[in-house]
C-alpha cells in the first residue's frame, strides 16, 4: 500500500533522510521508531505529498503520489504532530468544513460525522468551542479530520505526544478498530511500549536510514539470550564501565556488551542459552577485580535493546543527544546576535 524507494533529503548542510526505503502491506499497522531528529516527520512530510524528496519514489496504492500528488491525496489522512485547530468553531463546524474540502455532499458529511464521534467517543463535546477542548479532545478531533473521507492510509506524526494515559489508551482502542476494519495505518513514535503494542510491523529509524525492519517478536529473538542489565555503582563512571565491559566481554556465552549512558553508565549484554555458569563466572571474576555490584537484572530482549544493538546507544541516549544539539545550535545563534 505504501512504497518509498531510496528517498534523500536534505536541509542545506543537514542530511535528513539518506537512501530511505519503506514498504508497508495493505491493512497493516506499521510503527516507524526513532528519536526526534531521525527524519520520522520529513518521511511522512515527503509521503503526504507536503514536502518534495531530493531524489527517490513514492507509491501510494499503486499511484506515483510524485507525479499524481492529487490522486495519491485521496488515499490519505494525514494527522501532523502539531494540532492545528480553529479555537472559534465547534467541533463539528470544523469536521463539515473539513468535509467541504474534500468535497464531500452534505449527507455524505453528516453520517461520516456521526460515525465518527462515536468511534472517538467525541458526542459529548462535539458541539462545544475548539478553544475549551482538552489535549486529549482536541487530538481526538484531529484525528476525526484525518478521517473524514474514509481514506484507505491514515498517517500519524507521534498521535499521542502529551497526552495523559487515559487519552492515549482510548487512542490505541481507536487505532485497533481502524486496522479491523482494513485501514492501513503508517505510525510514527519516539515511544517504545507504543510501537511494540500497536505494530504489525516496524521499522527503527535513525540519522536518516532504517536499521532494522520486522515484526516486534523477530527484531527481539533475533538478539538471543535474555537481556542482562549489570550496574556496578547507581551511577558509575565512563572509566569504571569500560573497565567492566573489558571484563565480561572475556566470558563465554556472553555477547553484544555495551555501555548504556541513560543508565548511568550500566552494562547492557546478552546472555546466551542459559547463562548460569557465565553469571557464576561473571560474579567471581567481579570479585576478583574488587568491582562492587550495585544490581543485576535479568530480562527477555526489548525493542530499546534492539535499537541499542543496532545503533550502540539507547533510545533514550539518542533523544538527549538531539536535545543537546538544538540547544547548542540555539545559543550559537544567540551569542551571534
Amino acid at each position: 500500500m505504501i512504497n518509498l524507494e531510496k528517498i534523500y533529503k536534505r536541509y542545506g548542510s543537514v542530511s535528513a533522510l539518506e537512501g530511505f526505503s519503506l514498504e508497508v502491506p495493505k491493512g497493516c499497522l506499521y510503527g516507524l521508531l526513532g528519536p526526534n531528529g531521525a527524519g520520522k516527520t520529513t518521511a511522512l512530510r515527503i509521503l503526504c505529498t507536503l514536502l518534495a524528496p531530493d531524489q527517490g519514489r513514492v507509491f501510494i496504492a499503486g499511484l506515483d503520489a510524485l507525479a499524481d500528488p492529487r490522486g495519491a491525496r485521496a488515499q490519505l489522512g494525514y494527522v501532523a504532530q502539531e494540532v492545528a485547530i480553529d479555537k472559534i468553531l465547534t467541533g463539528r463546524e470544523l469536521l463539515e468544513l473539513q468535509g467541504s474540502l474534500y468535497h464531500l455532499s452534505a449527507a455524505r458529511s453528516r453520517d461520516r460525522i456521526a460515525a465518527l464521534s462515536a468511534l472517538l467517543g467525541m458526542e459529548e463535546w462535539l458541539d462545544r468551542r475548539c478553544g475549551s477542548y482538552s489535549g486529549g479532545m482536541r487530538r481526538r478531533l484531529d484525528l476525526a479530520c484525518g478521517l473524514l473521507h474514509d481514506p484507505a492510509v491514515l498517517v500519524l506524526d507521534e498521535p499521542t505526544v502529551g497526552l495523559d494515559i487515559e487519552s492515549r489508551a482510548a487512542l490505541w482502542d481507536v487505532l485497533q478498530q481502524l486496522r479491523q476494519q482494513g485501514t492501513t495505518i503508517l505510525l510514527s513514535s519516539h515511544y517504545l511500549e507504543e510501537v511494540d503494542a500497536l505494530a504489525d510491523r516496524l521499522a527503527i529509524l535513525d540519522r536518516g536510514c532504517v536499521i532494522a525492519e520486522g515484526t516486534p517478536e523477530q527484531l527481539k529473538q533475533q538478539l538471543g539470550g535474555d537481556r542482562i542489565t549489570l550496574r556496578v555503582r547507581e551511577f558509575a563512571s565512563q572509566q569504571e564501565a569500560q573497565r567492566v565491559q573489558q571484563i565480561i566481554q572475556g566470558l563465554l556465552g556472553v555477547s553484544q556488551v555495551l555501555i548504556n549512558r541513560a543508565q548511568g553508565h550500566a552494562i547492557n549484554f546478552v546472555l546466551e542459552g542459559q547463562g548460569s555458569e557465565a553469571l557464576l563466572q561473571l560474579r567471581q571474576q567481579l570479585e576478583h577485580a574488587q568491582v562492587p555490584v550495585f544490581s543485576l537484572a535479568q530480562s527477555r530482549p526489548s525493542l530499546d535493546d534492539v535499537y541499542l544493538q543496532a545503533t550502540g546507544r539507547t533510545l533514550m541516549d539518542a533523544e538527549l543527544a538531539a536535545i543537546s544539539s538544538r540547544d547548542s545550535k540555539a545559543e550559537k545563534k544567540q551569542a551571534m546576535r
